[in-house]
């Protein structure tokens, strides 16, 4: 199902700055604004997931960091015996 939505006293230059952006984007007025209130919707329907799962967030140590592992990998090999798989 489908609803219209309406927005009223918008200022000239704010619609015009829509219908350029529309206009630039090869869409109707409506297809554009359709599009940025899908995009908005989608926006909020994510932070409501990440504000639902704050309580079960991880503080992860500074020396956990990605590229800390990888340059203890590169540098001790995780104590690996890379001879071995020769």
């Amino acid at each position: 199902m489908t609803v219209a939505l309406q927005i009223r006293d918008v200022p000239e230059d704010i619609r015009d700055a829509l219908a350029e952006a529309a206009a630039a984007r090869g869409q109707s007025m409506q297809a554009y604004l359709l599009d940025l209130v899908a995009e908005e919707a989608k926006i909020a329907r994510v932070a409501s997931i990440f504000a639902d799962l704050a309580p079960h967030r991880v503080i992860i140590p500074p020396e956990l960091d990605a590229a800390a592992i990888v340059r203890e990998g590169r540098e001790g090999g995780f104590g690996v015996d890379r001879d071995s798989y020769s």
